[in-house]
């Protein structure tokens, strides 16, 4: 089941995004930020994203027998293009390949215009999954900087239904 994100879920949402990061990101980020995430704080954080969302964010949940195992938010892009940006996109590692991360992404992307998301470059499995749902990079890449060491990320874009895609 697909729904909105409420501030009960944020507990969930911080360890849902946790899993992920130490999932998909051991071996390329720092291992100590990895060992450092803290889901009480990143639990406040979510809360306060969700409170103080600006117009036209939108963060969905996954859930599986009645427990959230995924998130999503996406809202308008933050780079100078028009168009969209899916901030984020996390699956609970427990639930990998049981069809969450694509019903997440069928349900938040908007009907027109394009939409953009930065990904780590070196996350080879997540690239993959995205471009099955018809992204593709587009040449931008910048670092994304994690206790000082600049982590390559690739910025990748949907053509939108307005755009011809």
């Amino acid at each position: 089941m697909i729904r909105e994100m409420t501030a009960d879920d944020c507990a969930r949402v911080a360890e849902v995004r946790i899993a992920g990061w130490r999932h998909a990101y051991t071996g390329l980020m720092p291992q100590g930020y990895l060992d450092r995430m803290d889901p009480v704080a990143a639990t406040e954080h979510h809360r306060t994203l969700l409170e103080g969302a600006r117009p036209g964010v939108v963060n969905l949940v996954a859930e599986r027998d009645g427990q959230v195992a995924g998130w999503a938010c996406l809202g308008p892009n933050r780079d100078p293009e028009p168009g969209w940006e899916l901030y984020t996109l996390y699956v609970d590692p427990a639930h990998h390949r049981a069809g969450l991360g694509s019903a997440l992404l069928r349900a938040c992307l908007p009907a027109e215009g394009d939409t953009y998301l930065w990904v780590v470059r070196d996350n080879v499995s997540a690239r993959a999954f995205y471009e099955r749902h018809g992204f593709a990079p587009d040449g931008a890449e910048e670092p994304y900087t994690v206790d000082g060491v600049d982590v390559p990320e690739v910025r990748y874009v949907r053509p939108g239904a307005a755009s011809g895609g």
